[in-house]
């Protein structure tokens, strides 16, 4: 194992370079007698953008962004286009709908899509003009407040009457949703920059049967898009949505589906029977395989990954838990098939039942910001996500209200506390990370595909996770270690036969973020199936300050980071710039199907609710998480024990 804490005052540019790239190269070499098919291909060196590398770059981006086109953010009182989505991403100012200006503090994205809900697209924008035809209906008359608190009723009236297909059937316009789809796809096409930045179409698809969530992105992979997106208004059953994919595919148009928000689905997203009440089945299986190979573990509305209810072992399972429907006071109660660890776990169980892997996810993090201001997941630099109802610190909830400069006599947080009930659950997350050749369309997408990403919590921290029965001596001292690492195993996102006699090596390798905290431990999370149920355990493998790894419980020593809340000023002193390791499974059992992922944790630090209240000169809210430990996860890799 190497932990390099002696390198936390060089940066990070030494080590990310060696981290992110390498030389040309091609692998033809085989893993247990098959090629490895996520090998990199070298590429013809005239058809190559500024910052190539065969060995793969770290891109950071946001695939869940809206704009004005959104009816919901429309009704927040967001006014920012796609174009300006984009320029957000680039590191401009843009104005909020609060009245001020907002800029990444963390430096430009590299890849972004807007993602607007089909449904009924910008009929509200439209409804808003004096001369339109919905200007004049009823209905409308309400949904263009600019109090809090009115928003927040005509938001609620607008999204019940969608779901409950209420809504006046004027709403539903062809020709205005074509109009806005056709500005989603120029402004894409007016903002692709190859080599610098990349922007992906997209749109997003939001079922939610009884308000349960069942939301998807939908990214395309390059400019051949379908005349009109497909949405819950032609069907709320997913299954619907894949079919029209593989229709699109038929006809050269390629797509993949992120679910996103399974926290809120209380069940459904990851349910073990299908929308139509029939058991899943192998066909059912290979029609989600084939078309959602990602899932959105954790953005603005919560954190996916498990529950402290399905995970009780995991210290670190309660993490920006959002226990509510989505945007209504509403608990959810089915924490399996919320959750995406559950969801691993039962995907092979699945394998072993129908033959197929249903929910074989890798994964991202987006924000879901409907201020079109992609990555806006900074703790110091937070502004939430909706517009006009949660601008301010107030209406947050993070500091005492009324001007109140201490919480006594402040009642505990109730569902009518907040503008939105669940609101004060929700956390400044989270980013896309993807390791491809170069900042293009079809790069970031063939990785995407096939699964070479890797989600945060807000801060760019870049993982590596590779797995292996070959890999060589040495390996994580070698100048050629992410060579090595893809030319004798399998990156984040693929798949290990066996290897006789032999138990899976695994590469994990993280690096900081330089506006961020240093990092702590790095984990490697496994589930696998005993006697026909479903385990899970967490391995702490690296551990920060040269401290020593107790390999009878798997845990590092606490390093003993603390942060100051009265000025949120992290210890400095502990914690590593870099960690590093190669980590072999001592439970290995060769006839266990299994999944491994990578978790990787940073000192704790401020949460945005804390900055808040350092600003306004008042104690943090006591109903509220003080503090976080920001966060990046590996895509899985896969162990199966037949071909």
């Amino acid at each position: 194992m190497v932990s390099i804490s002696g390198l936390r005052y060089l940066g990070t540019a030494a080590l990310a370079g060696a981290l992110l790239t390498g030389a040309a190269w091609s692998s033809g070499r085989p893993v247990d007698g098959k090629p490895s098919p996520a090998a990199p291909v070298k590429a013809a060196a005239a058809a190559r953008l500024p910052g190539y590398s065969a060995d793969r770059n770290a891109y950071f981006g946001d695939l869940h962004v809206h704009t004005y086109l959104s009816n919901d953010a429309y009704i927040f009182n967001v006014r920012r286009t796609p174009d300006d989505a984009y320029r957000f991403a680039r590191g401009e100012a843009i104005g909020h709908s609060s009245g001020f200006d907002i800029r990444l503090a963390g430096g430009p994205l590299d890849f972004v899509a807007v993602t607007d809900h089909a449904e009924y697209m910008s009929a509200i924008r439209e409804a808003g003009k004096p001369d339109s035809a919905l200007h004049a209906l009823p209905f409308t008359q309400g949904l263009f407040s600019t109090d809090p608190a009115e928003i927040q009723r005509a938001f609620t009236a607008f999204t019940m009457g969608r779901q409950a297909g209420t809504l006046p059937k004027e709403f539903n316009n062809p020709d205005i949703i074509s109009r806005a789809w056709t500005e989603v796809q120029q402004a894409a096409a007016r903002n692709n920059q190859p080599g610098k930045f990349t922007t992906l179409v997209g749109y997003e698809y939001t079922s939610a049967p009884g308000g349960r969530n069942l939301h998807r992105n939908v990214i395309f992979r390059g400019a051949n898009v379908p005349a009109m997106p497909y949405s819950s208004s032609e069907s709320n059953d997913p299954e619907n949505l894949w079919r029209t994919m593989d229709g699109w595919r038929g006809k050269g148009i390629e797509a993949l589906a992120i679910p996103h928000n399974s926290n809120g689905s209380d069940g459904l997203m990851f349910d073990s029977v299908r929308r139509n009440g029939a058991p899943v089945d192998r066909a059912y299986a290979e029609l989600r395989a084939r078309n959602e190979p990602l899932t959105e573990i954790t953005q603005i509305k919560g954190t996916s990954e498990t529950h402290p209810t399905l995970s009780p072992n995991d210290e670190w399972a309660n993490f920006e838990i959002m226990e509510n429907y989505i945007g209504r006071d509403i608990k959810v109660t089915k924490f399996a098939g919320s959750y995406v660890r559950r969801a691993l776990e039962d995907g092979l169980l699945m394998r072993d039942k129908v033959g197929i892997n249903g929910f074989k996810f890798g994964f991202i993090g987006s924000s879901d910001t409907h201020n079109a201001a992609p990555g806006s997941v900074e703790e110091p630099n937070y502004f939430s996500k909706v517009g006009r109802t949660d601008g301010t610190p107030d209406l947050r909830r993070s500091v005492p209200p009324n001007g109140a400069k201490t919480w006594d006599g402040v009642a505990a947080p109730d569902p009518k506390a907040a503008i939105i009930p669940a609101q004060q659950a929700w956390g400044a997350s989270g980013l896309a990370g993807v390791w491809a050749e170069e900042n293009s369309r079809d790069a970031i997408y063939a990785a995407l595909k096939r699964r070479e990403t890797f989600a945060t919590s807000g801060p760019r921290i870049r993982v590596r996770f590779f797995g292996s029965y070959d890999f060589p001596a040495g390996l994580t001292q070698r100048v050629d270690t992410v060579r090595q690492a893809y030319s004798r195993g399998v990156p984040m996102g693929g798949d290990l036969l066996p290897s006789k006699g032999k138990a899976p090596s695994f590469l994990v390798w993280a690096v900081r973020d330089p506006n961020s905290g240093y990092l702590q431990r790095a984990q490697i999370v496994k589930g696998w199936i005993e006697n026909g149920v479903a385990k899970e355990r967490v391995f702490d493998v690296a551990c920060s300050d040269k401290l020593a790894l107790d390999q009878g419980s798997w845990r590092c020593p606490a390093n003993g980071a603390k942060v100051d809340l009265t000025n949120c000023q992290p210890d400095r002193f502990k914690g590593d710039v870099e960690l590093k390791t190669v980590w072999t499974d001592p439970t290995f059992n060769p006839k266990q199907r299994a999944f491994y992922y990578v978790r990787v944790l940073e000192n704790p630090s401020c949460r945005w609710s804390t900055w808040d209240a350092i600003r306004n000169g008042t104690p943090p809210n006591p109903y509220m998480q003080a503090t976080v430990m920001e966060r990046a996860w590996s895509s899985p890799i896969w162990y199966e024990p037949t071909a």
